[in-house]
């Protein structure tokens, strides 16, 4: 079970484990917004609300521009595991303008792609190839990506990530 972690401008900044989150509780550093009612935490002390969204105390602020990582997992997701030619599954990515004629590893640049297509276009652009991407490659935006550990997102999480979009 993961938390999700607000800062007290009600901007998520995080997702740690419901241990984190309690302890942070229990340090009086936060307190529980939504818990799980049906999964109590037991202790020797009693029993503790399980927390499924904390708010710290004191403000903490989120760096404006925050700028998400290019990475191979990052592109699959982007793209949603589809190739940007044919539209099969993908399980590799592809530089549009080949890194051999300067091309970089920007998320403008990359796009996730089948092993098929990728082998074909070889060192090619796709306009030498008289292909045509399916979307425009562009960096991704959203709380699912600025905030750590929200990809896989509890519902009741999904009222404050909207006042984050």
């Amino acid at each position: 079970m993961r938390t999700l972690v607000l800062n007290a401008g009600y901007e998520p900044l995080a997702v740690v484990s419901f241990k984190r989150a309690l302890v942070l509780v229990m340090n009086e550093k936060a307190v529980v917004v939504e818990r799980v009612e049906e999964d109590p935490v037991w202790a020797s002390a009693g029993t503790y609300d399980r927390p499924a969204v904390i708010i710290l105390t004191r403000y903490v602020r989120v760096p404006g521009a925050r700028r998400v990582p290019v990475t191979r997992r990052g592109v699959l997701r982007r793209d949603g595991h589809r190739c940007g030619y044919c539209g099969k599954a993908a399980s590799t990515i592809d530089h549009v303008m080949p890194r051999s004629r300067g091309g970089k590893d920007t998320w403008e640049n990359l796009v996730a792609c089948c092993l098929a297509c990728n082998n074909i276009k070889g060192d090619r652009t796709p306009q030498e190839m008289r292909w045509e991407l399916r979307l425009v490659p562009a960096p991704p935006h959203g709380s699912s990506w600025t905030v750590r550990g929200v990809d896989k997102s509890d519902p009741r999480w999904e009222p404050y990530l909207a006042l984050a979009a």
